[in-house]
């Protein structure tokens, strides 16, 4: 299993779009990579759907989109049709790559199959596995869904979101936290180092403990 903050692994596979190294093909990305049970199953066929239509978003964060299914490439491009149906998708390219992985080999290595769920070989299948991959090829997300669950994507852009900003600030996202929202001042910073590293105004909550280390700021920004 990969652990947080670890290198993913680099992988070299047959894709819709035609042979692919991973770590090559992300470059200097940011990359998600989303797994499915089989094609032409409905809750994958909604996933992909939806992730289309997301598309501008994850370009405007910068990242890379990778799904992959225990099927094969020819079986990916005839399902790519039904997607592109369900989802009213007009145009005649299909915006990201699908990753054949008939042998679940990148399934077994990555760790996502699911022993509950079986095909009717009764084989276990891919859990429905979301990977956020950064651009020094560290792991900073693993989610984990069973194969009956469809995923929130908007879940998945909220942490993007967040990975981002408390990349460049030192700041945290608090529960619930979406754009714009007001965030917090890392606890590891002092208060002295709080007022010259952030103009907005520090919002210090009062407890019954006396500590202060709930401090609220405006959301930074470059502007």
């Amino acid at each position: 299993m990969i652990k947080l903050g670890e290198t993913f692994p680099d992988f070299e596979a047959n894709t819709s779009v035609g042979t692919i190294k991973f770590h090559e093909w992300l470059g200097n990305s940011w990359g998600i990579l989303f797994s499915h049970p089989h094609d032409f199953t409905p809750v994958c066929t909604t996933e992909l759907a939806r992730v289309v239509k997301l598309m501008p978003e994850f370009g405007r964060l910068g990242v890379k989109v990778i799904a992959l299914s225990c099927n094969s490439v020819d079986s990916h491009k005839k399902w790519i049709e039904d997607i592109k149906a369900y989802g009213g998708i007009q145009s005649s390219d299909f915006p990201y790559p699908i990753i054949e992985d008939e042998s679940r080999k990148l399934c077994i290595m990555l760790g996502m199959l699911d022993p509950q769920e079986l095909d009717s070989a009764g084989v276990p299948v891919s859990a429905r596995s979301v990977f956020i991959i950064d651009e020094n090829k560290k792991m900073r997300l693993s989610i984990l869904y069973p194969a009956t669950t469809g995923r929130n994507f908007d879940e998945i852009i909220r942490v993007l979101e967040s990975l981002k900003l408390t990349d460049k600030y030192k700041v945290a996202t608090p529960v619930d936290w979406k754009k714009g929202d007001p965030v917090m001042i890392q606890p590891n910073i002092p208060d002295e180092e709080a007022k010259k590293l952030f103009t907005s105004k520090i919002n210090t909550m009062e407890l019954p403990s006396r500590k202060n280390y709930l401090r609220l700021i405006d959301e930074p920004t470059d502007a």
